[in-house]
């Protein structure tokens, strides 16, 4: 089962967060169809949030049709994201950890670490194009 957490110092409002986690989750294969979310008031309590920020989180969720609320039974997930080999994301996985901490000892922080990844993500897409572009 999936344990959230809440970091006030994100921008991020708190059922925003909650909504990240669980889209992560199913995508590094962590949450899977069928797998029960903890209880609002479970989550209440570790996250020291109020109930209705829970109930936003699991009302998006499930308006994208990603879980499923069952009456007398819980939260459960209804949906999947990605399609990636469980392998191929370990691999990948370690790859990027071993990367981390090659950042890390050159001096880089966890901003910098952020940063870099989302220019790299930003870049990718644009370098593709004019590579096509270019063998057109």
């Amino acid at each position: 089962m999936i344990e959230f957490h809440v970091d006030r110092a994100d921008g991020l409002p708190a059922y925003a967060q909650l909504v990240r986690q669980v889209r992560e989750a199913l995508r590094l294969g962590v949450l899977k169809p069928g797998d029960r979310l903890p209880a609002v008031r479970d989550v209440v309590v570790s996250c020291t949030v109020n109930a209705n920020t829970v109930l936003k989180a699991y009302r998006e969720l499930e308006h994208v049709g990603l879980i499923e609320a069952r009456q007398g039974s819980g939260t459960f997930v209804t949906g999947s994201l990605g399609a990636v080999d469980p392998h191929d994301m370990a691999r990948l996985r370690s790859g990027l950890a071993r990367w981390v901490v090659e950042a890390r000892r050159a001096g880089l922080e966890d901003e910098d670490v952020k940063a870099l990844v989302t220019a790299v993500l930003v870049e990718e897409p644009a370098a593709a194009e004019r590579a096509a572009r270019r063998r057109s």
